[in-house]
């Protein structure tokens, strides 16, 4: 037993000792950050810049090692930042990762100085590198300020032990408001190294320059393939890591030790370290190739030369080069060339490996040729591949001794050259002691037929369309030799071209590149591209393997860069290789030139698998081409986008939403959803085809819907000819799971124009849609709710002084400092200035709106005001008839103080057409004003004060804040309307208190992971009067799951919160809750929802009995107001039902008269006519369906619109 024991602590000790000699084996500096998890758990590779085995650092729980090390810290330096509440005004709309207001991203500080200052942000010390090594991250690059980027804004560069820091990322300095993706080529870097991410700046925002989602791929050395051997066609390394055969004595060290790059005594290898070799640099341009290093190019400007060598990736290290002379360049090529060689043949080819960068605009190509009796090309690569030394080999066959040349093209512009370095000459280009015999020199390139610009713009501009021939369209007989392989890796394009058959096609096969990386083949610069333009091809990925590979489409913008992937198809098209299948996509309209690419990679690399394109074309291509629609500008979306299109610069495209359409509720919409996890950036537009000017005004109608506790804004915008845009019109916050109609006037133009509907993503919780948009040629009438942004919805001003149209930013000595749509000093309202020098005692304005219709029913107008000062006079609104005499409907004169205050009145008119009259009378004061904003007409009568709030005709007179009142802090959310039949995302309750049905409409807020846990929603009553005794009335739900949810009810007096109840669990099963409240001042209920992580609150019919508490007692003595007076809207209802009476029996004597003529004339009128298609028989019952819930939360001006005019004098219309 005794030893039984002891063999057991034995065991245990060994145990122990030999899991702690792993774990300090495991983490040892020596592996520590070599991008390999020794460690079971990967601990050995957390805070190197990256965590984790998928070596990545989203900076979402730390900064994974980095560190600012800020050369100016106090006045510009890195940090990592959340968005916060609201839509900045610099920096991204949200992270990379999460894309949300609550992911991090680093960014930059704002800065604002006389000199340019530096932030530097630095990763830990790494291990080295692999030769394949790079870092993939997503950066945001944006001058929000309109100061200028500058030259340098963004680059990357290393530094490792005993050496100078070396560039090795400079992106393109072109502000874009979205996250962009980019690729630092790292490269083989042999020793402990930093990583470091530059920013230099005088002038700019926070944010303006940031990054996020780091993910570093292919970065380890070879490992050993456990219990086994290389295989035949691979050399095993000395740390006994395997390397493919073509990899030996190439100029790179892949296997980490050189093992690969001894034993090349046969190979003529030329790193340029001691000199030029045997390679000759003269040449007939006068444009030449020299030998330098980037430490003799520049080691201050970032934009000179390839900012390190291939052979040791440093910046001492020595290759040939050739850019833009500082004296300008006089001739756009350079050549050099090999000594005289001696001939090959097939089977002993000559092999070059050579490495090449091509960097810049000023890259124009390059291209070996072989001289021996002649000069010709027999390899070439265009353009510029990026900040990436880039593998080539060329195999020469010939029977004539030869020289090798390799030539260069140049563009005079603003940065960038070439380079080469590591050339290697197989043992079989043998020198040759021949006499050398002047080649014969090729013919010289014709001359292109026009400018650059025009070449492949999809418009023949030259003699049989010389200029459109060679663009990458099949259909053209040289139109396939269009299309450049730019592969950098060990997969490239290549063309295949059967004479006989004429059959060609591009395929996918072995490239000498190193890195790991997609075959990508490019069209020329296209464009720009008109809405219709459309890519068509046919495309094969066959073979054996149940999964070939991937095939995908993205386009390079000339101004925007590297775009998201158009088209992407993974797996098999089939097992025989002529299973072909045909894709068409729109290319859209792109304002820029631009380049198309296709990208794809084979999962292995053999006969027994193909990726092939073919058939390539393209069609309706002209920026100038829009297609006619019957409708035009009319859509329901249920077959297409008619005459609008997606805008291709913007972050984020709209979406056709099938099954909750306005017009026949199962159909099509188009919508934006802010909860989608894919979605980034702020902008989504649709722009409109060309309109051309009409003789007035016009007027775009619609429905929409901004619902959801946390949106956005929905914009109407006018595009000129210029450019320029104007906001039309505009709605953020919530409205309600619900349709609303809208009519947004359209000024007269006298140039063509266009339209553009704009989501605003400055929410992260709801969705935005739009349908039934129909364009008319005549104006807009009087809008159902009118909130004075960005236009006065066809008010006007007559009497002594006139309305003024303002906000916070243009009151001077008198005004509300902020709007009631917003509460903030961006929005509008229109205000009487009613000072004793300007509107004298007794002298009266006039605030008047366009005619309504009249309609049969009784409706309620609402409006908010505000009456600031002393003595600021009165405030009476009427409405006038047509004709007759004008009736009253509500009055106040009371010193009010500098808030906003709800006032409403009833409609009665019959079938008589009539306006709304605001009438202020001055009163003497000094600095005093009478101001209203969100005017709103709902088609029902209004409600008593303290009368129940179901929620079936909205929200009554409560109201949700936007940016925060005195004594409550800001709130994120929305209190949100809907019903359970309506809801398809929100978890909600099954039904609602009041009809205690699916149908039934109730307030809620719910909880999600898109936004921060413990945000809150305030909803406010109206300003109430002293009561000794009122009662508050509600029903509340929440659900279990609801955990840190909370509601709570709060009395505001003066900026003070008094508390009176707090709700926790309640079963999941609605509750009523009566609260008695007693105040001597005025005061405002308020709902406080704070929201948890899941579920939901909800509320339903809300009451409170003003002087009567909750006992039923009497405890204010009753009184009738003189100040809000509505007893004329009282006698107006009946007078007009009098008159009423009689109008129907005069039309039922004039219908019995004329029935047999209208019968015989009866038909409707054309879409064309009306301004599109009806939707009259879709109509709904208003009072059950519509809702005005005022504007809330983000303003689109607030949220990084720049250079934005506002028409002063427009008109829109939206049913409630």
């Amino acid at each position: 037993m005794l030893l039984s024991r002891s063999s057991a602590l034995v065991l245990l000790v060994v145990l122990q000792f030999v899991a702690g000699s792993l774990a300090q084996t495991c983490q040892s500096p020596d592996v520590r950050c070599d991008f390999v998890c020794d460690c079971s758990d990967c601990s050995d590779e957390r805070d190197c810049g990256h965590n984790g085995k998928e070596f990545e650092c989203d900076f979402e729980d730390a900064m994974c090692g980095w560190t600012d090390q800020s050369i100016d810290a106090p006045v510009y330096s890195w940090d990592r930042f959340q968005r916060g509440d609201t839509l900045p005004d610099s920096g991204p709309s949200s992270d990379y990762t999460t894309g949300t207001a609550t992911g991090w991203f680093m960014g930059v500080t704002a800065v604002n100085s006389e000199s340019v200052s530096t932030a530097v942000f630095t990763s830990p010390d790494m291990q080295q590198s692999s030769p394949t090594c790079r870092l993939r991250l997503r950066y945001f690059l944006w001058d929000s300020g309109h100061t200028g980027l500058g030259a340098t804004p963004l680059w990357a560069s290393v530094h490792h032990q005993g050496a100078r820091e070396a560039v090795v990322w400079r992106p393109e300095a072109t502000s874009v408001r979205g996250w962009r993706e980019a690729t630092v080529y790292l490269g083989r870097i042999p020793g402990p190294f930093q990583i470091r991410l530059h920013s230099q700046r005088s002038q700019g925002g926070k944010g303006d320059v940031a990054v996020d989602q780091l993910e570093f791929l292919d970065c380890a050395l070879p490992l050993p393939l456990p219990g086994q051997e290389c295989p035949t066609n691979m050399v095993e390394c000395k740390r006994e890591g395997c390397v493919d055969q073509r990899q030996v004595c190439d100029g790179t060290d892949d296997c980490g030790d050189g093992t690969d790059e001894l034993n090349c005594g046969e190979f003529s290898i030329c790193d340029f370290e001691e000199g030029l070799c045997e390679w000759d640099l003269t040449s007939l341009s006068n444009l030449k190739w020299f030998r330098t290093n980037q430490q003799s190019l520049s080691i201050t400007d970032p934009l000179r030369g390839p900012g390190r060598d291939h052979s040791n990736n440093s910046v001492t290290g020595h290759f040939l080069y050739v850019t833009v002379p500082d004296g300008g360049l006089k001739m756009d090529w350079a050549a050099f060339q090999s000594h005289l060689l001696e001939p090959t043949n097939s089977t002993h080819p000559c092999k070059m490996v050579m490495y090449t960068h091509q960097f810049g605009p000023r890259s124009g190509g390059l291209t070996v040729l072989v001289a021996d009796r002649k000069i010709y090309p027999v390899w070439e690569r265009a353009g510029a591949l990026g900040d990436v030394w880039v593998r080539a080999e060329v195999e020469i066959v010939t029977n004539n001794t030869f020289q090798i040349v390799i030539m260069a093209a140049i563009r005079d512009l603003a940065y960038g050259g070439i380079a080469i370095d590591s050339i290697v000459l197989s043992p079989e280009c043998r020198p040759s002691t021949a006499n050398y015999t002047l080649a014969e020199f090729p013919k010289s390139p014709k001359e292109p037929c026009t400018e650059p610009d025009k070449m492949c713009n999809f418009y023949g501009d030259c003699p049989d369309a010389e200029d459109e021939t060679k663009c990458g369209d099949f259909s053209d007989p040289e139109g396939s030799s269009g299309w450049t392989d730019t592969s950098i890796g060990n997969q490239g394009w290549v063309l295949f071209k059967n004479s006989t058959s004429n059959e060609e096609y591009l395929s996918v096969d072995v490239s000498p590149g190193q890195q790991l990386t997609e075959a990508q083949t490019r069209t020329p610069l296209l464009g720009p591209s008109g809405p219709a333009c459309t890519l068509r091809f046919d495309f094969a990925l066959t073979g054996n393997p149940e999964h070939i590979g991937e095939l995908s489409i993205r386009v390079i913008d000339s101004m925007l860069g590297v775009q998201p992937k158009l088209w992407e198809f993974s797996g098999k098209t089939g097992t025989d290789e002529e299973s072909w299948q045909t894709a068409s996509l729109n290319i859209g309209a792109r304002k820029y030139r631009f380049q198309l690419a296709f990208e794809a990679r084979r999962v292995k690399i053999c006969p027994c698998t193909k990726i092939k394109v073919r058939n390539v074309h393209f069609a309706s291509c002209h920026a100038e081409y829009f297609p006619s629609f019957p409708t035009e500008l009319s859509c329901n979306f249920e077959d297409g986008l008619c005459g609008w299109y997606q805008d291709n610069s913007d972050n984020f495209d709209w979406s056709v939403l099938n099954g909750t359409d306005h017009t026949i509720g199962i159909g099509s919409s188009l919508a934006v959803d802010m909860w989608s996890p894919s979605l980034r950036g702020a902008f989504g537009r649709l722009i409109s085809f060309t309109k051309v000017p009409a003789s007035s005004d016009q007027c775009l109608s619609f429905y929409y819907k901004i619902y959801g506790p946390n949106t956005g804004a929905l914009n109407v915008k006018l595009l000129s000819k210029d450019g320029s845009e104007s906001v039309l019109w505009t709605r953020s916050g919530a409205h309600g799971n619900m349709w609303h109609e809208a009519h947004c006037p359209v000024p007269h133009q006298l140039t063509k124009f266009q339209l553009i509907f704009e989501a605003v993503r400055s929410g992260f919780d709801g969705r935005i849609a739009i349908d039934d948009v129909a364009f008319s040629e005549r104006p807009c009438t009087l809008p159902r709710m009118c909130s004075f942004e960005g236009q006065q919805c066809g008010y006007s001003s007559s009497g002594k002084v006139n309305w003024l149209y303002r906000n916070g930013y243009t009151t001077t000595m008198n005004g509300p400092m902020t709007d009631h749509t917003l509460e903030t000093k961006l929005g509008f309202y229109m205000m009487a200035n009613t000072a004793g020098n300007i509107l004298p005692w007794g002298e009266t304005t006039l605030l008047t709106s366009p005619v309504r219709q009249g309609p049969a029913m009784t409706e309620c107008v609402h409006f908010w005001y505000q009456m600031g000062g002393e003595d600021s006079g009165s405030l009476t609104l009427y409405m006038k008839p047509v004709k007759g005499e004008r009736v009253k409907i509500f009055s106040d004169s009371l010193e009010q103080g500098y808030i906003w205050r709800h006032g409403k009145g009833n409609i009665s008119s019959g079938f008589v057409d009539w306006q709304l009259e605001f009438e202020v009378v001055g009163a003497g004061g000094q600095t005093t004003f009478v101001a209203v904003d969100d005017i709103s007409i709902l088609a029902h009568p209004c409600q008593d004060l303290g009368s129940k709030c179901t929620l079936e005709r909205g929200m009554c007179s409560w109201t949700n804040t936007k940016n925060g009142q005195k004594g409550l802090e800001k709130d994120q959310l929305d209190w949100e309307l809907t019903s359970q039949e309506a809801e398809r995302h929100f978890t909600t309750p099954p039904h609602d208190h009041t009809l205690g049905t699916e149908r039934g409409h109730f307030l809620f807020l719910p909880s999600s992971n898109r936004t921060a846990a413990l945000q809150r929603a305030y909803l406010m009553s109206p300003h109430l009067p002293p009561t000794k005794g009122t009662c508050l009335k509600f029903w509340a739900y929440k659900q279990y799951s609801s955990d840190t949810a909370e509601l709570k009810v709060w009395m505001l007096v003066e900026g003070l919160l008094n508390q009176l109840v707090v709700v926790s669990e309640l079963d999941d099963l609605w509750r009523r809750i009566d609260v008695n409240i007693t105040s001597a001042q005025e005061y405002q209920i308020v709902f406080e929802g704070i929201k948890g992580s899941s579920g939901a609150i909800a509320l339903d019919d809300i009451e409170y009995t003003v002087g009567i508490d909750c006992a039923g007692e009497v405890k204010d003595p009753v009184s009738t107001s003189q100040n809000h007076d509505n007893a004329g809207g009282i006698a107006a209802s009946v007078i007009v039902m009098l008159l009423l009476v009689g109008t129907l029996v005069a039309l039922l004597v004039y219908y019995l008269r004329t029935r047999p003529e209208v019968a015989s004339s009866s038909s409707s009128s054309s879409p064309s006519a009306r301004g599109g298609f009806s939707n009259d028989i879709y109509e709904p019952d208003l009072t059950q369906d519509r809702v005005a819930v005022p504007s809330v939360q983000n303003h689109p001006m607030a949220a990084g619109f720049n250079d934005v005019s506002v028409y002063e004098d427009v008109r829109e219309m939206e049913v409630a």
